[in-house]
């Protein structure tokens, strides 16, 4: 695996909606969702936020190489009770993504257990024994000449389960550095988080949010 080497973009994150209670953002593939543990790697879209709009405070996250949707809470309650929208399963999420090779059939299911590689961190792995559920449903909407384009839905939240998930079919994701090095390189990981839905921390109404697929 190559050294991950942290060049975020400088361009500022794109505000998809915003009121008192939330903040929803186009997160920028190659930017880290918080400060990593290593020097150089502190600037993230956390902070760029909390630099814009003081008080943004985190509910979930996107791995660095992964871009699209991303909700952040303006105040406390706020983060607590979208916390809960994504702890129990009720905020849905969608993502784009293009793998190599021809996909088939058109749709399937992937339950697969997945627990941390620990000689090989940050790696991820599929162990039926130690894992914890993870369950992805996947539907093809495009194919190419060498890679085919489907969207994703994850309905548990594991690390890199998308990644490690599309891997066990022997598809992983074009781009990716961890689970395709042995692949033709790419711009980018080609994993999108196209959409989220959930309720509202203060109306209680479900609402969607969506960014455009950039590949």
């Amino acid at each position: 695996m190559k050294d991950f080497v942290y060049n975020p973009p400088a361009d500022p994150p794109v505000i998809l909606y915003q009121d008192a209670a939330i903040l929803v953002v186009d997160k920028q593939a190659g930017l880290l969702s918080v400060p990593g543990k290593l020097e150089g790697r502190e600037d993230c879209l956390e902070r760029r936020l909390r630099l814009a709009y003081p008080g943004t405070l985190l509910v979930h996250r996107l791995d660095c190489d992964t871009s699209g949707v991303m909700i952040f809470a303006r105040n406390k309650a706020a983060q607590g009770f979208l916390g809960q929208e994504f702890e129990k399963r009720r905020a849905k999420k969608t993502y784009v993504a293009r793998v190599y090779g021809a996909l088939h059939p058109e749709a399937g299911q992937v339950d697969a257990p997945l627990c941390a590689d620990w000689p090989n961190r940050p790696r991820q792995m599929i162990d039926k024994v130690n894992g914890r559920t993870a369950v992805t449903d996947w539907q093809v909407i495009g194919r190419e000449a060498e890679a085919t384009r489907v969207r994703l839905h994850p309905l548990t939240g594991r690390s890199h389960q998308l990644r490690v998930h599309m891997l066990s079919l022997g598809h992983p994701i074009i781009g990716d550095p961890i689970y395709a090095e042995d692949r033709p390189e790419a711009p980018r990981l080609m994993l999108h988080a196209e959409s989220l839905a959930l309720h509202h921390p203060v109306s209680g109404e479900w609402v969607e949010f969506k960014a455009p697929v950039p590949f």
